[in-house]
């Protein structure tokens, strides 16, 4: 049974999230059905990341086994055909070994989070940052960061319905850069809690402010206690960039 590897990208905005829910349409779920028109077979699909409702993604990785071998060209061209009008497209499709799992064999994911200050709000990219309409402080974000790489207890910043067994993660990068009015952070990890890039985002912003200090962070972190956290980010400014996976 042939099993394909997909790289997509999606515009979040229009869907519940990846994950097929009893309403509302996901990402899964369309391609799902976009699968099953070109192919006449009901899949299994598998992503690399749950992404929220609203969240986007430039390098969503998924899988999905086939009973006829096809072209991986032809199911990336086909599977794109039926997706249309939705937001979604596969950027890139390849055969894998019956032993690759998009989610359980990544070693690392990169997410991306855009925050617009200034003034003035967005309209190209209303619904793909997060507006902030005062100048933030880009170098003391960037110094309050560092305090959240490495392996941490991230209790404060785990959503309080999330389901991963432990709440120690290794935050392998977080880099918070400006360019002109935007700011752009980059958190890097084998995996992340239920929320927690948009958590460290809100509290980030929040250092950004003047309204906390690098050591306010800290010290929500060391807090171990979701009501420590800033306000959560909003969904619309995150995006999965890119899944890693051992050569």
């Amino acid at each position: 049974m042939p099993r394909y590897r997909l790289i997509l990208e999606y515009d979040g905005t229009p869907f519940v999230g990846w994950q097929v829910q009893a309403l509302g349409a996901s990402v899964q779920g369309r391609l799902t059905e976009a699968i099953r028109k070109f192919s006449g077979e009901t899949v299994s699909l598998r992503g690399a990341g749950r992404t929220d409702a609203g969240v986007h993604a430039l390098g969503q990785v998924a899988h999905f086994d086939l009973e006829r071998a096809w072209p991986a060209e032809t199911v990336r061209a086909a599977v794109n055909f039926h997706l249309k009008p939705d937001p979604i497209a596969i950027l890139e499709c390849t055969p894998a070994s019956a032993e690759f799992d998009a989610r359980f064999s990544a070693i690392a994911r990169h997410y991306r989070y855009r925050i617009l200050a200034r003034p003035a709000p967005p309209v190209l990219d209303r619904d793909r940052v997060w507006w902030v309409p005062q100048s933030l402080s880009a170098a003391a974000m960037r110094e309050a960061a560092a305090a959240l790489v490495g392996r941490h207890d991230f209790t404060t910043f785990r959503a309080a319905g999330c389901q991963a067994r432990s709440p120690v993660k290794t935050l392998d990068r977080l880099a918070v850069a400006a360019t002109g009015d935007e700011i752009i952070i980059e958190a890097s990890a084998r995996s992340f809690l239920h929320n927690q890039v948009r958590s460290m985002v809100g509290s980030l912003k929040l250092v950004g402010e003047g309204k906390w200090r690098a050591g306010d962070l800290a010290a929500a972190l060391a807090a171990r206690d979701r009501a420590a956290c800033g306000p959560v980010a909003p969904a619309r400014g995150l995006y999965l960039v890119q899944v890693d996976y051992a050569p």
